[in-house]
């Protein structure tokens, strides 16, 4: 199965404090392929420069890491870009829009902790 984690579940996935057992076990799954988007590295570069707590990491470092740790890079596409605007108006948070339409036109569940996130329909599980 190809698991897309969001943002803040990369971060905590990395430290593996936040995670439930659940959430654990199915990203160390070695049936899961767990994805990540250039989004979420460009999401941390900027909150992490802006001073975000929960964003206290160099991006490209932890980029490398994320690779050192299996998971894979799903690259950004035009037709990802284009169905950011086939979404509905139910959340404003463009890095998770972009993350959003990403699932959607790959057929990959999306999972993330983010309430707002989670009230789209389309491939999207609450992981935590």
């Amino acid at each position: 199965m190809k698991l897309l984690l969001d943002t803040h579940l990369l971060l905590w996935g990395a430290a593996e404090s936040r995670l439930s057992n659940d959430a654990k076990a199915r990203i160390n799954d070695p049936n899961s392929e767990v994805l990540f988007s250039p989004v979420s590295i460009w999401e941390i570069a900027i909150k992490s420069r802006l001073g975000k707590p929960d964003f206290n990491i160099d991006a490209a470092v932890f980029r490398r890491e994320l690779f050192e740790f299996g998971y894979t890079e799903l690259p950004i596409s035009g037709l990802h870009a284009a169905a950011v605007g086939r979404l509905p108006d139910l959340h404003k948070d463009p890095f998770d829009r972009l993350l959003i339409a990403q699932a959607m036109v790959e057929g990959i569940t999306l999972f993330s902790a983010d309430e707002a996130v989670l009230r789209y329909p389309g491939p999207i599980e609450r992981m935590i």
